[in-house]
Protein backbone atom coordinates (compact mmCIF):
# COMPACT_ATOMS: atom_id res chain seq x y z
CA UNK A 1 0.00 0.00 0.00
CA UNK A 2 2.69 2.54 1.14
CA UNK A 3 4.04 1.76 -2.16
CA UNK A 4 1.30 2.53 -3.91
CA UNK A 5 0.61 5.52 -2.31
CA UNK A 6 4.32 6.84 -3.11
CA UNK A 7 4.49 6.24 -7.27
CA UNK A 8 0.85 8.12 -7.23
CA UNK A 9 2.57 10.71 -4.77
CA UNK A 10 5.22 11.21 -7.38
CA UNK A 11 3.24 10.89 -10.73
CA UNK A 12 0.71 13.48 -8.93
CA UNK A 13 4.67 15.83 -8.37
CA UNK A 14 5.98 15.08 -11.77
CA UNK A 15 2.69 16.55 -13.14
CA UNK A 16 2.37 19.57 -11.45
CA UNK A 17 6.40 20.30 -12.17
CA UNK A 18 5.86 19.92 -16.13
CA UNK A 19 2.80 22.51 -15.71
CA UNK A 20 4.66 25.19 -13.64
CA UNK A 21 7.47 24.47 -16.53
CA UNK A 22 4.49 24.87 -19.59
CA UNK A 23 3.25 28.03 -18.25
CA UNK A 24 6.47 29.63 -17.33
CA UNK A 25 7.93 28.57 -20.95
CA UNK A 26 5.63 30.30 -22.95
CA UNK A 27 6.74 33.70 -21.60
CA UNK A 28 10.18 33.08 -22.57
CA UNK A 29 10.64 34.56 -26.08
CA UNK A 30 11.89 32.61 -28.96
CA UNK A 31 15.09 35.16 -28.99
CA UNK A 32 17.60 35.37 -26.28
CA UNK A 33 16.05 35.88 -22.85
CA UNK A 34 17.95 36.82 -19.69
CA UNK A 35 15.94 37.39 -16.29
CA UNK A 36 19.10 37.94 -14.60
CA UNK A 37 17.70 38.85 -11.74
CA UNK A 38 15.01 36.58 -11.22
CA UNK A 39 14.00 34.79 -7.92
CA UNK A 40 12.19 31.75 -7.14
CA UNK A 41 10.77 31.58 -3.91
CA UNK A 42 9.56 27.92 -4.33
CA UNK A 43 9.60 26.33 -0.77
CA UNK A 44 12.71 23.81 -0.78
CA UNK A 45 11.22 20.47 0.39
CA UNK A 46 14.55 18.60 0.95
CA UNK A 47 14.74 14.83 2.67
CA UNK A 48 11.92 13.06 1.23
CA UNK A 49 13.78 10.41 0.15
CA UNK A 50 17.12 8.22 1.03
CA UNK A 51 17.70 6.18 -1.46
CA UNK A 52 17.53 5.57 -5.33
CA UNK A 53 15.01 3.36 -7.17
CA UNK A 54 18.11 1.46 -8.88
CA UNK A 55 22.15 1.24 -8.53
CA UNK A 56 24.44 -0.18 -11.07
CA UNK A 57 27.97 -0.25 -12.73
CA UNK A 58 28.69 0.12 -16.22
CA UNK A 59 32.53 0.06 -17.78
CA UNK A 60 33.20 3.32 -19.56
CA UNK A 61 36.12 4.39 -20.50
CA UNK A 62 39.00 3.93 -17.77
CA UNK A 63 36.45 3.64 -15.18
CA UNK A 64 33.86 1.33 -13.87
CA UNK A 65 31.49 3.96 -12.86
CA UNK A 66 28.98 3.21 -10.36
CA UNK A 67 25.90 4.99 -11.07
CA UNK A 68 21.43 5.79 -9.62
CA UNK A 69 19.19 5.04 -12.48
CA UNK A 70 15.01 5.95 -12.39
CA UNK A 71 12.35 6.57 -15.01
CA UNK A 72 11.47 4.75 -18.14
CA UNK A 73 14.38 3.59 -20.30
CA UNK A 74 12.77 5.45 -23.09
CA UNK A 75 12.46 8.85 -21.92
CA UNK A 76 14.38 11.58 -22.84
CA UNK A 77 17.76 11.38 -20.68
CA UNK A 78 18.65 13.60 -18.21
CA UNK A 79 22.28 13.05 -16.54
CA UNK A 80 22.86 14.82 -12.87
CA UNK A 81 26.70 15.55 -11.93
CA UNK A 82 27.41 15.80 -8.15
CA UNK A 83 30.42 17.96 -6.42
CA UNK A 84 32.86 18.03 -3.49
CA UNK A 85 32.62 17.64 -1.24
CA UNK A 86 29.29 15.46 -1.79
CA UNK A 87 27.89 12.34 -4.01
CA UNK A 88 25.22 11.37 -5.72
CA UNK A 89 22.83 11.69 -3.00
CA UNK A 90 22.60 15.54 -3.84
CA UNK A 91 19.74 14.49 -6.08
CA UNK A 92 18.03 12.11 -4.18
CA UNK A 93 15.14 13.97 -4.14
CA UNK A 94 15.39 15.24 -7.64
CA UNK A 95 15.67 12.18 -9.26
CA UNK A 96 11.98 10.55 -8.41
CA UNK A 97 10.78 13.69 -9.57
CA UNK A 98 12.21 13.89 -12.97
CA UNK A 99 11.41 10.24 -13.24
CA UNK A 100 7.91 10.79 -12.29
CA UNK A 101 7.50 13.18 -15.58
CA UNK A 102 8.66 11.05 -17.61
CA UNK A 103 12.23 10.99 -17.52
CA UNK A 104 15.26 8.80 -17.71
CA UNK A 105 17.68 9.72 -14.93
CA UNK A 106 21.12 9.12 -14.21
CA UNK A 107 23.02 9.99 -11.63
CA UNK A 108 27.02 9.12 -11.60
CA UNK A 109 29.11 9.26 -9.09
CA UNK A 110 32.41 11.30 -10.00
CA UNK A 111 36.01 9.38 -10.26
CA UNK A 112 36.95 9.28 -6.56
CA UNK A 113 33.92 8.66 -5.26
CA UNK A 114 31.50 5.89 -3.89
CA UNK A 115 31.33 2.73 -6.18
CA UNK A 116 33.13 4.16 -9.13
CA UNK A 117 36.45 2.67 -9.55
CA UNK A 118 39.60 2.76 -12.04
CA UNK A 119 39.70 0.30 -14.03
CA UNK A 120 43.70 -0.50 -14.26
CA UNK A 121 45.76 0.24 -11.05
CA UNK A 122 48.51 1.98 -14.10
CA UNK A 123 46.32 5.17 -14.80
CA UNK A 124 46.94 8.20 -13.72
CA UNK A 125 44.55 9.19 -10.77
CA UNK A 126 43.66 12.55 -12.58
CA UNK A 127 41.31 15.09 -11.86
CA UNK A 128 41.76 17.57 -14.43
CA UNK A 129 38.59 19.37 -15.66
CA UNK A 130 39.10 17.88 -19.44
CA UNK A 131 39.15 13.77 -18.01
CA UNK A 132 36.25 14.39 -15.65
CA UNK A 133 34.17 15.69 -18.85
CA UNK A 134 35.36 12.96 -20.96
CA UNK A 135 34.08 10.46 -18.36
CA UNK A 136 30.40 11.59 -18.95
CA UNK A 137 30.73 11.41 -22.75
CA UNK A 138 32.53 7.57 -22.26
CA UNK A 139 29.16 7.25 -20.16
CA UNK A 140 26.51 8.27 -22.11
CA UNK A 141 28.18 5.84 -25.44
CA UNK A 142 27.87 3.12 -22.68
CA UNK A 143 24.29 3.39 -22.20
CA UNK A 144 23.62 4.33 -25.55
CA UNK A 145 22.28 8.00 -24.69
CA UNK A 146 23.16 10.05 -27.58
CA UNK A 147 22.00 13.23 -26.35
CA UNK A 148 21.27 14.47 -22.73
CA UNK A 149 20.04 17.17 -20.30
CA UNK A 150 23.23 17.33 -18.50
CA UNK A 151 22.59 19.14 -14.69
CA UNK A 152 25.03 20.04 -12.16
CA UNK A 153 26.48 22.31 -8.97
CA UNK A 154 30.32 22.55 -8.05
CA UNK A 155 32.54 20.18 -9.79
CA UNK A 156 29.62 18.72 -12.08
CA UNK A 157 28.71 22.27 -13.15
CA UNK A 158 31.82 22.59 -14.40
CA UNK A 159 31.74 19.26 -16.26
CA UNK A 160 28.65 20.08 -17.83
CA UNK A 161 29.54 23.08 -18.91
CA UNK A 162 32.37 21.60 -21.02
CA UNK A 163 30.38 19.09 -22.17
CA UNK A 164 28.16 21.63 -23.79
CA UNK A 165 31.11 23.83 -24.94
CA UNK A 166 33.22 20.32 -26.63
CA UNK A 167 30.25 18.18 -27.74
CA UNK A 168 27.04 20.65 -28.06
CA UNK A 169 25.90 17.83 -30.63
CA UNK A 170 25.50 15.50 -27.07
CA UNK A 171 23.80 18.21 -24.63
CA UNK A 172 20.24 18.87 -25.46
CA UNK A 173 20.05 21.24 -22.76
CA UNK A 174 21.91 22.56 -19.40
CA UNK A 175 21.44 23.39 -15.47
CA UNK A 176 24.74 24.86 -14.19
CA UNK A 177 24.46 26.23 -10.82
CA UNK A 178 27.12 29.02 -9.81
CA UNK A 179 27.06 29.41 -13.75
CA UNK A 180 30.03 29.32 -16.39
CA UNK A 181 32.89 27.14 -14.18
CA UNK A 182 35.46 26.61 -17.27
CA UNK A 183 39.05 28.00 -16.13
CA UNK A 184 42.35 27.03 -16.47
CA UNK A 185 45.74 26.91 -14.98
CA UNK A 186 46.74 29.88 -16.62
CA UNK A 187 43.80 31.76 -15.70
CA UNK A 188 44.30 31.05 -12.12
CA UNK A 189 47.58 32.18 -11.69
CA UNK A 190 45.88 35.80 -11.41
CA UNK A 191 46.25 37.27 -8.08
CA UNK A 192 42.65 37.36 -6.57
CA UNK A 193 41.53 39.97 -3.75
CA UNK A 194 42.44 39.24 0.10
CA UNK A 195 39.21 38.31 0.47
CA UNK A 196 38.43 36.43 -1.98
CA UNK A 197 41.51 34.35 -1.70
CA UNK A 198 40.78 33.86 1.63
CA UNK A 199 37.37 31.62 0.68
CA UNK A 200 40.10 29.37 -1.43
CA UNK A 201 41.69 28.58 2.20
CA UNK A 202 40.95 24.71 1.47
CA UNK A 203 42.33 25.13 -1.84
CA UNK A 204 46.34 26.14 -1.09
CA UNK A 205 46.11 23.99 2.10
CA UNK A 206 45.87 20.85 -0.27
CA UNK A 207 48.41 22.13 -2.66
CA UNK A 208 50.71 21.10 0.64
CA UNK A 209 51.89 17.47 1.75
CA UNK A 210 50.44 18.13 5.24
CA UNK A 211 46.71 19.06 3.03
CA UNK A 212 46.91 15.70 1.95
CA UNK A 213 47.76 13.99 4.95
CA UNK A 214 45.11 16.06 7.12
CA UNK A 215 42.60 15.53 4.22
CA UNK A 216 43.22 11.68 4.23
CA UNK A 217 42.62 11.61 8.31
CA UNK A 218 39.82 13.39 8.46
CA UNK A 219 37.71 13.54 5.13
CA UNK A 220 34.25 13.06 7.38
CA UNK A 221 35.47 16.15 9.38
CA UNK A 222 36.64 18.35 6.37
CA UNK A 223 33.48 17.52 4.36
CA UNK A 224 31.23 18.70 7.45
CA UNK A 225 32.81 21.87 8.11
CA UNK A 226 32.54 22.57 4.23
CA UNK A 227 28.52 21.67 4.20
CA UNK A 228 28.37 24.32 6.82
CA UNK A 229 30.26 26.88 5.57
CA UNK A 230 28.78 26.28 1.85
CA UNK A 231 25.18 26.29 3.02
CA UNK A 232 24.52 27.71 6.16
CA UNK A 233 20.63 27.73 6.20
CA UNK A 234 20.61 24.32 5.28
CA UNK A 235 19.57 22.24 8.62
CA UNK A 236 20.88 17.96 7.05
CA UNK A 237 21.11 16.09 9.78
CA UNK A 238 23.74 13.52 10.67
CA UNK A 239 21.62 10.46 8.50
CA UNK A 240 21.92 12.68 5.29
CA UNK A 241 25.69 13.69 5.95
CA UNK A 242 26.73 9.93 6.45
CA UNK A 243 25.03 8.56 3.52
CA UNK A 244 27.26 10.94 1.34
CA UNK A 245 30.36 10.66 3.38
CA UNK A 246 30.54 6.56 2.95
CA UNK A 247 31.61 7.90 -0.59
CA UNK A 248 34.53 9.19 0.66
CA UNK A 249 35.72 6.00 1.17
CA UNK A 250 36.80 5.18 -1.94
CA UNK A 251 40.36 4.13 -2.53
CA UNK A 252 40.74 7.02 -4.79
CA UNK A 253 39.25 9.84 -3.33
CA UNK A 254 41.85 11.66 -2.06
CA UNK A 255 44.41 11.09 -5.00
CA UNK A 256 41.41 12.97 -6.94
CA UNK A 257 40.60 15.48 -4.53
CA UNK A 258 44.54 16.23 -4.45
CA UNK A 259 45.22 16.34 -8.29
CA UNK A 260 41.93 18.51 -8.82
CA UNK A 261 42.66 21.58 -6.70
CA UNK A 262 46.78 21.32 -7.29
CA UNK A 263 46.12 21.04 -11.23
CA UNK A 264 43.72 24.22 -11.01
CA UNK A 265 46.70 26.25 -9.57
CA UNK A 266 49.12 24.63 -11.68
CA UNK A 267 50.75 22.84 -8.95
CA UNK A 268 50.35 19.45 -11.00
CA UNK A 269 50.63 17.87 -14.17
CA UNK A 270 47.63 17.07 -16.28
CA UNK A 271 47.90 14.20 -19.37
CA UNK A 272 49.38 14.92 -22.33
CA UNK A 273 46.42 13.48 -24.23
CA UNK A 274 44.01 16.49 -22.79
CA UNK A 275 45.95 18.82 -24.34
CA UNK A 276 43.98 19.84 -27.02
CA UNK A 277 40.89 20.05 -24.92
CA UNK A 278 42.31 22.28 -22.34
CA UNK A 279 43.58 24.58 -25.04
CA UNK A 280 40.06 24.63 -26.47
CA UNK A 281 38.48 25.75 -22.82
CA UNK A 282 41.47 27.97 -21.71
CA UNK A 283 40.04 30.36 -24.81
CA UNK A 284 36.72 30.49 -22.20
CA UNK A 285 34.49 29.70 -25.11
CA UNK A 286 30.66 30.42 -25.34
CA UNK A 287 28.41 28.07 -24.11
CA UNK A 288 25.14 27.80 -26.95
CA UNK A 289 22.54 25.35 -25.81
CA UNK A 290 19.66 26.41 -23.81
CA UNK A 291 20.79 27.38 -20.25
CA UNK A 292 19.41 27.91 -16.95
CA UNK A 293 22.05 29.03 -14.18
CA UNK A 294 20.60 28.70 -10.69
CA UNK A 295 22.11 30.39 -7.14
CA UNK A 296 21.30 30.41 -3.59
CA UNK A 297 21.27 33.86 -2.13
CA UNK A 298 22.98 31.57 0.87
CA UNK A 299 25.63 29.85 -0.80
CA UNK A 300 29.47 30.53 1.61
CA UNK A 301 31.46 28.52 -0.56
CA UNK A 302 33.04 30.77 -3.49
CA UNK A 303 31.30 31.09 -6.97
CA UNK A 304 30.91 34.36 -9.25
CA UNK A 305 28.24 36.67 -9.73
CA UNK A 306 26.06 36.38 -11.86
CA UNK A 307 26.51 39.42 -14.21
CA UNK A 308 29.89 38.21 -14.47
CA UNK A 309 29.17 35.31 -16.76
CA UNK A 310 26.03 36.41 -18.49
CA UNK A 311 27.29 36.90 -21.62
CA UNK A 312 29.10 33.31 -21.57
CA UNK A 313 25.65 31.87 -23.04
CA UNK A 314 24.93 33.07 -26.11
CA UNK A 315 21.76 30.48 -26.82
CA UNK A 316 18.24 30.54 -24.70
CA UNK A 317 19.26 31.70 -21.10
CA UNK A 318 18.08 32.23 -18.13
CA UNK A 319 19.06 32.74 -14.45
CA UNK A 320 18.08 32.03 -11.40
CA UNK A 321 18.50 33.20 -7.49
CA UNK A 322 17.05 30.48 -5.07
CA UNK A 323 15.98 32.26 -1.67
CA UNK A 324 17.31 30.81 1.19
CA UNK A 325 19.39 28.41 -0.29
CA UNK A 326 23.30 27.36 0.18
CA UNK A 327 25.91 25.67 -2.24
CA UNK A 328 23.84 22.21 -2.71
CA UNK A 329 21.44 23.44 -4.24
CA UNK A 330 19.80 20.51 -5.77
CA UNK A 331 19.73 18.84 -2.21
CA UNK A 332 18.35 21.75 -0.48
CA UNK A 333 15.64 22.77 -2.76
CA UNK A 334 15.00 19.74 -5.02
CA UNK A 335 11.86 20.96 -6.41
CA UNK A 336 13.04 24.67 -7.77
CA UNK A 337 16.06 22.18 -9.53
CA UNK A 338 13.74 20.04 -10.96
CA UNK A 339 11.21 23.06 -12.36
CA UNK A 340 14.44 24.37 -13.98
CA UNK A 341 15.31 21.53 -15.54
CA UNK A 342 11.82 20.92 -16.77
CA UNK A 343 11.46 24.73 -18.06
CA UNK A 344 14.66 24.18 -19.77
CA UNK A 345 14.37 21.23 -21.54
CA UNK A 346 11.02 22.42 -23.28
CA UNK A 347 13.73 25.07 -25.08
Amino acid sequence: MSEAIDHNRRRLLGTAAIAIAAAEFSMMSSAHAHFSNMESTLPPNPGTHTSFASLKQINAGVLNIGYAEDGPGDGPAVILLHGWPYDIHSYVDVAPLLASAGYRVIVPYLRGYGTTRFLSSQTFRNAQQAAVAVDVIALMNALRIKKAILAGYDWGARTADIVAVLWPERCQALISVSGYLIGSPAANRAPLPPKAELAWWYQYYFATERGQIGYAKYRREFAKLIWLLASPKWKFDDATFDRTAASFDNPDHVAIVMHDYRWRLGLAPGEARYDDLEKRLAEAPVITVPTITLEGDANGAPHPDAAAYAKKFSGKYAHRLIKGVGHNLPQEAPEAFVRALVDVAKA
